[in-house]
């Protein structure tokens, strides 16, 4: 012990004094880091065991139970997905991060709720909430259709908005009181596209972008290489908005008991923007304040002026007691749900992994109870590897039992490769299908990390093309000419496989793909859709090649949603790369992350051209 405080004096006495503060001050801030870091896990910790707890102690509570003369609240104004976990976010309440995607709305929830509401004599109608729904034509359209379904009841569905977007309006128009606020308006003026163009900035920046493909319409690189739309895409555009504004107006009329000539009359004047010209030409029933509203609804269920609606949310109504009878069959019809672009083997948040849905697809084919599966596809494509893989697993699939294909907002490029071998493809007349074609491509960005950011290479190599594909040099014209080819097979197989799928001849096939997009509507007109519907009709489909009659079977959703722990987790994780990032490049983060978006398409894709939101 002697030895070592003599040591210690030693080495005390032959430091500067500059090194000894310098040596404290990083202990101190080792010290410091470390109890932060305590600080935080028992933080973080604590919330944990709060949602363990509130999860575990939710599901011992008694059903809810419905007050008689309720009104259903059904809200759209948030995300529409796919499905979404029963699992209650106990931290919804306390917004913020907290409540990160919990205000997600499910259409298998949606779906399963309003038959329920059609059925239980405690519902009495509906207070639709749809002035900004986040969602495709084609959800939208599903939703409309469960909606007259419900109407099928003889209970009424009201609505009210200060505003009606284009879609929110869609929804909207079947009910049968639709109440605008007096100093609000409408957006009803036909659908638009537009598109982005990033040449200028690539230009700017010293980016190259060197791209591969085969069809006239495989429109999806021209922002990197153009300012504007060229003729093809304009053109495919101006057929594939025409069928879907075509088919919306058609809907809308036959709601409102109006012709198409009339709507059409009505979006060209823009009469509908103010709530006088709406009420005017019948795309409402009444101008009129909430509590006016509201006073309608007391009138429809024969209430007092001064009684309280008794309103009850959608997810709060599915944990009551069901009014139709639980369904005990053994028999199962597989949904599997393949949402967002194709990145490649392994899904990130809201994508698609081909390792992740062959997993769930091959469980399915091997699952005994599991009678016929639907793929429920909702893609603008991506990978071309990842899609072939998937669609391998289709094949392999529908030798031992039945394969439906149905398609929600998207199924274009990657997304139709997933489909076109089914037995039977079914898609909404809304829905962006085809897109049937491959490209490549790339970006150089040598002049970028020179002229801009000062960074330099070199290389050795051992052979011609050792180094290839780099991003810091162009390609020669012997690897162009490679890369080309390389394409130009990929296309041929993408098509030949189609043309199997579809049981059409090559040459036809073909005429219709070149990467042109179509809606479901065209789409079914030259073969590439079998049947204009939506998921339920490809279930009854789907049981109907399984031989199972009504009640002899259920119906389950794969892979299972994730509760709020693991969304509350990867949140987290998408918050550590930003900060990485920033911590790294400083203010030229948010251009990094642009310039991986960039990186990320390269290679060989099967992507739609430009994934727009029509408005």
């Amino acid at each position: 012990m002697g030895f070592q405080k003599a040591h210690h004096s030693k080495l005390t006495a032959i430091l500067k004094p500059e090194l000894k503060n310098k040596i404290m001050l990083q202990f101190l801030k080792y010290v410091l880091a470390t109890i932060v870091g305590l600080f935080l896990f028992t933080i973080v910790g604590f919330f944990i065991l709060i949602g363990i707890g509130a999860a575990v102690g939710s599901s011992g509570k008694d059903a809810v139970a419905i007050k008689d003369n309720s009104v259903l609240k059904l809200d759209l104004n948030r995300p529409i997905v796919e499905n979404v976990s029963d699992e209650e976010n106990p931290f919804k309440s306390f917004g913020g991060p907290f409540a990160d995607g919990s205000d997600n709305l499910g259409m298998v929830q949606l779906r399963d709720g309003l038959k329920r509401a059609a059925a239980d004599s405690h519902i009495k109608g509906i207070y639709l909430q749809a002035n900004y729904p986040q969602a495709g034509y084609s959800t939208l359209e599903e939703i409309r259709n469960a909606l007259l379904e419900f109407k099928k009841s003889g209970k009424f569905i009201y609505s009210y908005g200060e505003m009606f977007s284009e879609k929110g309006y869609y929804v909207t128009s079947l009910a049968d009181k639709i109440y605008l606020n007096p100093a609000g308006g409408m957006d009803f003026n036909g659908i638009s596209a537009e598109v982005s163009f990033f040449k200028g900035a690539l230009d700017k920046l010293d980016i190259k972008p060197v791209v591969f493909r085969v069809g006239e319409f495989k429109s999806a690189v021209e922002p990197y290489l153009r300012e504007n739309m060229s003729d093809a895409n304009k053109a495919q555009y101006k057929s594939l908005l025409g069928s879907l504004n075509d088919h919306i107006f058609e809907q809308i009329a036959k709601s409102r008991g109006m012709q198409v000539s009339d709507l059409k009359k009505v979006a060209d004047e823009l009469t509908a923007y103010k709530p006088q010209g709406a009420l005017s030409s019948k795309l409402i029933t009444n101008i009129g304040y909430y509590d006016e509203f509201e006073a309608a609804i007391r009138k429809a269920l024969k209430r007092d002026e001064d009684d309280k609606i008794d309103y009850i949310g959608l997810s709060k109504f599915l944990k009551s007691e069901s009014a139709i009878p639980y369904n005990d069959a053994e028999n199962k019809i597989a949904v599997i749900v393949g949402e967002g672009a194709i990145i490649g083997s392994k899904a990130d948040k809201g994508n698609i992994g081909s390792d992740d849905w062959v997993a769930e697809l091959k469980k399915a084919r091997e699952d005994k109870k599991v009678k016929a599966i639907v793929l429920r596809i909702d893609s603008p494509g991506g990978s071309a590897l990842a899609s072939d893989v998937m669609w391998r697993e289709v094949e392999l699939t529908k030798k031992v039992k039945p394969v439906i294909a149905s398609m929600g907002d998207y199924a274009a490029s990657g997304g139709y490769y997933m489909a076109m071998a089914a037995d039977t493809i079914v898609a909404q007349p809304t829905t962006i299908t085809g897109s049937i074609g491959i490209f490549a491509q790339f970006f150089n960005f040598e002049n970028f990390l020179k002229n801009k950011l000062g960074i330099t290479n070199d290389r050795v190599n051992t052979n011609a093309h050792s180094d290839f594909p780099t991003v810091t040099r162009d390609m020669d014209e012997f690897e162009k000419a490679w890369f080309q080819k390389s394409i130009e097979a990929g296309y041929e197989s993408f098509t030949s496989k189609a043309a199997k799928g579809r049981k059409m001849n090559i040459d036809k096939l073909k005429s219709l793909a070149g990467g042109r997009v179509w809606s479901g509507i065209e789409a079914k007109q030259n073969g590439l859709v079998d049947v204009l519907g939506g998921l339920e009709d490809a279930v009854k489909i789907a049981a109907k090649k399984a031989k199972l009659k009504d009640g002899d079977y259920k119906t389950r959703y794969y892979p299972q949603p994730k509760g709020f722990l693991q969304e509350f987790l990867d949140n987290k994780e998408d918050e550590t790369e930003a900060k990485i990032l920033k911590a790294q490049f400083g203010d030229l983060a948010p251009y990094i992350k642009q310039l991986k978006a960039i990186k990320s398409r390269e290679g060989a894709l099967t992507l739609m051209p430009e994934v727009i939101e029509f408005k």
